[in-house]
């Protein structure tokens, strides 16, 4: 059986593979392609009686051997930037060997040393090759996790797909990492595959050991909101008790820490229970909303109570809204 047929694509495949990595020259860097026939046949030439003649020798056929060899890298140029929920890493895996091979792969999210883990949603094969994971494009590998066969010389884009927990703390690392190892097999160099060769040769791990892995990181940026509410009195005798006819402005400060931005903010209140809303006091960061919904960002009314909507918010962000009641009499 041929090598080609025995991991799972015919000669057409490994074509397309080397197509989809880019590779429209392969350099062969494992040297001449297994199963070249190396052939020679040495001549002798002579005189015989003054008779010019000459003799070859028989013919010596060597099969060159596979190289079994395997590169992984992180194309990802530095950690990504990841908030909790959804995550893409990318590596490449490259065939340096000089023949075709399928590589099994390994996603790796529980590294010693991480802040925490992600999970693994899945491995996913560049299908396109714009080097940018498409859901619903790019083909989601499933177990065993195995490459297409890769031609010699040529590479393939993986993306692994993770999942941030909740747990996760601003700033917090995670490493996952992406193993590739030759489907015919790996181990200490020079092992040697009888008879599992291209073209019925045998099949010898190269330096890499036919094994290698890369890891992509993570840094959790997780944008928190806090509200801090206040209240300043101010009674009908100009002091600052609660009495009947006072009035209280309530101060709400939505502050955003952390890293990133939060989205769709929005801050509401009820009027509290034995007060009536000043109307037209509603106000955020100093300036006046008016109550009606409208263009602004806020809405108020006796029965809705207040409602600001921030939206897009950066951490290192402070908001403030502010609205009158008085103590009812």
């Amino acid at each position: 059986m041929t090598k080609h047929a025995r991991l799972y694509g015919p000669l057409a495949s490994i074509i397309a593979t080397a197509m989809l990595a880019g590779a429209a020259s392969p350099a062969f860097a494992g040297g001449v392609t297994a199963g070249t026939l190396i052939e020679n046949t040495a001549t002798a030439n002579f005189e015989e009686a003054g008779t010019p003649r000459s003799v070859d020798s028989n013919k010596v056929t060597v099969r060159v051997d596979e190289l079994l060899d395997v590169t992984v890298t992180s194309l990802d140029t530095g950690p990504i930037t990841a908030r909790r929920g959804d995550a893409v890493l990318t590596f490449e895996v490259t065939n340096p060997g000089n023949g075709p091979e399928a590589f099994r792969l390994t996603a790796d999210a529980a590294v010693a040393g991480n802040d925490f883990d992600v999970t693994v949603r899945g491995v996913a094969i560049d299908s396109n090759g714009n080097g940018v994971y498409d859901d619903g494009i790019d083909q989601i590998l499933t177990g065993p996790l195995t490459t297409p066969v890769l031609a010699a010389d040529a590479r393939v884009t993986v993306f692994v797909l993770v999942t941030v927990p909740d747990s996760a703390a601003d700033g917090d690392t995670s490493n996952v990492e992406l193993t590739a190892a030759a489907v015919t097999g790996s181990g200490t160099p020079g092992t040697v595959f009888a008879g599992e060769g291209q073209g019925g040769g045998d099949a010898v791990v190269g330096s890499t050991g036919a094994i290698d892995d890369a890891r992509g990181v993570l840094n959790s940026a997780v944008a928190s909101v806090q509200l801090v509410k206040s209240v300043a009195l101010r009674d009908p005798f100009g002091g600052t008790s609660a009495v009947p006819g006072s009035v209280a402005t309530f101060t709400i400060e939505a502050r955003v820490s952390g890293s990133g931005s939060v989205a769709n903010l929005v801050v509401t209140d009820a009027i509290p229970a034995g007060t009536t809303y000043v109307p037209g006091t509603l106000a955020l960061d100093a300036g006046t909303l008016t109550d009606a919904a409208d263009a602004d960002a806020g809405t108020a009314s006796e029965s809705a109570g207040i409602n600001v909507t921030l939206g897009n918010v950066a951490a290192g962000t402070n908001r403030s809204i502010t609205f009158n009641v008085t103590v009812d009499q």
